[in-house]
């Protein structure tokens, strides 16, 4: 489905994102789930999203345009300790007018490292997200540190979790970077989206 992934700008606040028109899909996490190497793997193209070993590298909202069709958007990862509480703040209320105000976005995708239980940070994220009505799914990452029995079991977990409070639940993959798992799921899911 992606034939062709060019990086176009990135921008400091929702204001300056490319002129809208063009539908988007985003992805976001907290910092050093593999959002980078999830990004280029989908895509197929090693260097395209920039990968780090700091964790909280991107501060800005970048977006990569997938075969001149659609783009696919690259926002910074939430709760990253280190930061300044200003500048938290200041990304928290960037990345909220991002989701909220962006018209062109289709779904947004929330990476969860799939090795942990259900962190709070990201519970309340998805609990927001549902609250405001954002169309999203749950992307489980770095299965290949666990055996496939034990990646599904824990991904299913995470997700019972929320049926304390959700009466449907939003759809979920499990992923690998490293060995590609979940690559042509999630791009029938986006391109029946997009349909």
């Amino acid at each position: 489905m992606i034939k062709s992934a060019e990086f176009v700008v990135s921008s400091p606040a929702v204001e300056s994102c490319p002129a809208a028109g063009l539908p988007e899909y985003a992805f976001i996490g907290r910092s050093n789930v593999g959002k980078s190497s999830l990004i280029n793997m989908l895509c197929g193209r090693k260097g395209l999203a920039k990968t780090s070993s700091t964790p909280g590298k991107t501060l800005l909202i970048n977006h990569f345009i997938i075969n001149d069709l659609w783009f696919l958007v690259d926002l910074p990862g939430y709760g990253f300790a280190k930061r300044s509480k200003a500048v938290q703040a200041q990304l928290e209320r960037m990345i909220a007018n991002y989701i909220l105000k962006r018209d062109t976005l289709i779904c947004l995708f929330v990476l969860i490292d799939i090795r942990h239980e259900q962190q709070k940070i990201d519970r309340e994220f998805v609990d927001w997200l549902g609250e405001k009505g954002v169309p999203f799914a749950i992307v489980f990452t770095k299965a290949d540190k666990l055996s496939p029995a034990r990646a599904r079991q824990n991904a299913e977990a995470w997700m019972r979790r929320l049926e304390d409070t959700w009466e449907e639940l939003p759809p979920f993959f499990i992923t690998s970077a490293e060995k590609r798992t979940g690559r042509d799921e999630l791009l029938d899911f986006m391109e029946r989206y997009l349909n």
